[in-house]
């Protein structure tokens, strides 16, 4: 297996190079390690080849990991997230990436004691396998948020369709762009969407290109 170092020379490379393509500053864009299916060894590694963002899914993975490594990384929560399992992670996640309902906004802002920056998942593909809203229930979804002040709203999060075709990605990545700046222009004090979390292994390159600020790594990075 090769080492995550130089796995993250390759993939920041490729980053810079999709960056240079377009325009922007590749400083732009944060580099999650999916750690959610290698050791905590694995995990460590990552940290010391000076990733300090580390995605799970699972909130017992997340939970034995986060026992050893604590708050050395800093922690997103990726999957989809039960509202009955919020208690047991709330006040060790840094980020939310699958706020998709109010039952779980609503419990949310009642287990946290400080702000969550929640990403809201959008399910731009519509496939029926994949959680998320629907792209047109987003903007409604997020102005029904206001009264959740232990919420913010840093942005979008999706994940395209397990393809080759880069049109069928590209426009997957693209509507949720359109979606940021639909919600930005709304210029709401407790959602900037700022962030854009899209893209993993097989089409972080092309994420980038369009807009992404989160790109979430596995295979390509840490292993399987």
């Amino acid at each position: 297996m090769k080492s995550v170092e130089s796995n993250l020379q390759i993939i920041t490379e490729k980053i810079a190079k999709a960056c240079e393509k377009v325009g922007r500053d590749p400083e732009e864009v944060t580099i999650i390690a999916v750690t959610k299916y290698v050791t905590i060894e694995r995990a460590q590694e990552a940290l010391k080849a000076g990733i300090i963002h580390l995605g799970e899914n699972r909130d017992q993975e997340f939970l034995k990991k986060y026992e050893v490594l604590g708050n050395q990384p800093i922690w997103h929560f990726i999957g989809t997230l039960q509202t009955r399992k919020v208690k047991k992670i709330i006040d060790k996640v840094d980020y939310i990436h699958s706020l998709d309902r109010l039952s779980l906004a609503e419990e949310i802002h009642k287990r946290a004691n400080r702000k969550i920056p929640c990403f809201v998942q959008v399910n731009v593909s519509g496939e029926e396998s994949k959680h998320g809203l629907p792209p047109e229930e987003v903007l409604p979804f997020i102005q029904q948020l206001a009264m959740y002040s232990n919420i913010e709203i840093v942005g979008l999060m999706t994940m395209a369709p397990y393809i080759k075709d880069e049109q069928i990605l590209r426009n997957c990545f693209r509507s949720l762009k359109q979606l940021q700046d639909e919600i930005q222009n709304l210029k709401l004090p407790y959602a900037p969407c700022t962030e854009l979390s899209m893209g993993m292994s097989n089409d972080y390159e092309i994420a980038v290109e369009e807009g992404a600020t989160f790109v979430r790594i596995g295979t390509s990075l840490v292993g399987e």
